[in-house]
């Protein structure tokens, strides 16, 4: 259930095409080619990165968590998940892991949800589909907020108990971890480095991650 896969990647970081600190709470956007490699590094442990991610041949056909989820018969994603989209097609494949499970389960923060979660002050945090939003708005594909599309929670620890509910508990990474993928499709990524401070899935501190792209080598 857990499928716990840790692999280390052989990229190195001095090799990288694009190198980028992302600050707790900042959004983030940008294409990736078939072939090219992304990871998500995290640089102080512990940090929730809201991820999703849109076929550029078909916007409108953005990452599946159901998808992804019934093909591996998993509900937990790590080293060898095919992220899919939601008509099947895949979209990216989780080629190393550090930490051997992710969340997609859980969605992505908002003023609602923090109030229903949490207490009606809440509604002015600034949370992660506002980050999404903003990142949207400046983009130039055709997408708005009925886009929002269903997310990954990388290092995230969301289990789920035996009722079958969901509950936030610690995250499962640590200082230097990572998560790196190839995109096997021409996919934009949309992130939201999360801001949350309401639950331990980031220590109650939010902190920056690490983001780098390499081209195919050969």
């Amino acid at each position: 259930m857990y499928g716990l896969i840790e692999k280390e990647s052989e990229l190195k970081t001095e090799d990288a095409i694009y190198d980028l600190v992302l600050e707790a709470g900042q959004g983030w956007m940008h294409e990736l080619t078939p072939g090219q490699s992304f990871r998500i590094l995290d640089l102080c442990g512990n940090q929730a990165v809201d991820t999703t991610f849109y076929d550029m041949a078909d916007p409108d056909d953005h990452y599946g968590a159901l998808a992804t989820i019934v093909a591996q018969q998993n509900i937990y994603l790590t080293t060898g998940t095919i992220l899919r989209a939601e008509s099947g097609k895949p979209l990216l494949k989780i080629t190393a892991d550090m930490t051997g499970r992710h969340d997609t389960l859980g969605g992505a923060c908002s003023s609602q949800s923090n109030t229903v979660r949490y207490a009606r002050e809440k509604i002015g945090m600034h949370n992660c589909r506002d980050s999404f939003m903003l990142q949207l708005a400046d983009s130039s594909l055709p997408l708005g907020k009925r886009d929002l599309a269903p997310n990954i929670n990388f290092f995230m620890n969301v289990p789920v108990t035996e009722e079958g509910g969901l509950k936030f508990d610690d995250g499962v990474s640590s200082p230097g971890k990572y998560v790196e993928m190839e995109a096997l499709a021409h996919v934009m990524v949309l992130i939201s480095n999360c801001p949350q401070l309401n639950n331990p899935c980031n220590a109650y501190n939010p902190t920056p991650v690490r983001l780098l792209i390499w081209d195919p080598v050969g």
